[in-house]
């Protein structure tokens, strides 16, 4: 919880300098890296950075739940540690996802689809994109992922391995699952903007809601239904 306390700080400091674009710092150049996608090495680098800690900060909370199962299922003498390698395998999987969509942001912001101090997309691409995210919420590989995640004790039944080996491969597959739930979701964050701390906080919220809410279709389902309506009403009055 401190590393995902000190992300979402890291998070609202370059939100900050992505605004105001001046003074000096580690913030500051890295928005400046951000502005330039024309340096391709140097934008994806400050990009990957970004999205690695955006990832940290946002599944820190959701993978919360399945640590605290995994802690009280390893009983061995060093079950801290190993907790922390089950964490570890789980972000290490998200900070490759971080990559793949630090890729995406610098083609669509060489492609100039990215604009404003935010990084945000235009009208009619943000409802195409809350349309496809919508249409994912209602996929049977959404349904499917998303169960791996809100059942740690059916995960780990199906899923053990011992040793710290093991814990990081558990972190890594859970990971996995946890990014076929939700990739198609962070999306999102082009719309309401790269760089939007709010849209991270809301993704933030939605993804644990998704985990510890009473089980049902309608969890995905129904906010799948407003996301694609949401999209709908965006290309209409755009």
């Amino acid at each position: 919880m401190v590393l995902a306390a000190c992300s979402w700080y890291f998070l609202v400091e370059t939100e900050n300098a992505m605004r105001v674009m001046r003074g000096d710092g580690l913030f500051i150049e890295l928005m400046w890296a951000m502005m330039e996608p024309h340096e391709s090495v140097r934008y994806l680098g400050a990009t990957a950075i970004m999205w690695v800690v955006m990832m940290i900060a946002m599944m820190v909370p959701a993978v919360m739940p399945m640590v605290v199962v995994f802690r009280q299922l390893d009983r061995g003498a060093k079950s801290e540690f190993d907790s922390v390698l089950f964490a570890g395998g789980y972000l290490l999987a998200w900070s490759v996802f971080s990559i793949a969509a630090a890729a995406l942001q610098w083609m669509l912001h060489g492609a100039g689809l990215l604009h404003g101090d935010l990084l945000s997309v235009r009208p009619l691409l943000a409802a195409g994109l809350l349309m496809i995210a919508g249409a994912y919420q209602l996929t049977p590989m959404k349904e499917a992922c998303l169960d791996k995640c809100r059942s740690p004790i059916g995960f780990f039944l199906a899923n053990w391995r011992t040793g710290r080996g093991g814990a990081i491969q558990m972190g890594l597959q859970h990971g996995l699952f946890c990014i076929g739930c939700c990739w198609m979701l962070m999306l999102i964050m082009f719309v309401g903007g790269a760089m939007s701390v709010i849209t991270m906080a809301l993704l933030s919220a939605f993804i644990l809601a998704e985990r510890v809410l009473p089980a049902g279709p309608w969890v995905a389902r129904v906010p799948g239904i407003g996301l694609i309506v949401w999209g709908g009403y965006i290309a209409i009055v755009a």
